[in-house]
């Protein structure tokens, strides 16, 4: 199963799509891994890639929607805080077990509910926004 970026993925914004892109690429090479036996191995190297990208995505992201006044900023904030929020659980389960199998498959699951629900859903619906702010 291969993770790949699709047009429709875009909010029209070339940072956030390129950023975007990057956590996909993550997540394939992730599952990719899996595959091989090599999943444990991967998801210490997606852990620290994670920790940088949720601060800076998630900033550049809201910066966005703060500039252009989006009505849904307060419920997409949140959405951002709880994925932190399971990003730090998981870190702090892998600091204090070290990574086992189960995480893998904890970090599959949280990143395939992310790609589905958020990238897919809440973030095309500010892209569709802020098309229909451009003169």
């Amino acid at each position: 199963m291969a993770i790949k970026w699709r047009e429709s993925l875009s909010i029209g914004v070339e940072v956030i799509d390129n950023q975007h892109k990057e956590l996909l690429h993550r997540f394939d090479r992730l599952l990719s891994a899996c595959q091989t036996g090599k999943g444990i191995e991967e998801l210490r190297k997606l852990m620290t890639f994670l920790e940088e990208y949720v601060h800076t995505h998630f900033k550049d992201e809201e910066a966005l929607q703060r500039e252009h006044q989006y009505p849904e900023f307060d419920a997409h904030h949140a959405e951002h805080q709880y994925f932190i929020e399971q990003i730090n659980k998981l870190k702090k389960e892998t600091s204090a077990e070290g990574i086992a199998t189960h995480h893998v498959i904890e970090a599959n699951n949280m990143l395939l509910k992310w790609l589905l629900n958020h990238i897919s859903k809440v973030d095309t619906k500010l892209g569709v926004f802020l098309k229909s702010t451009q003169p």
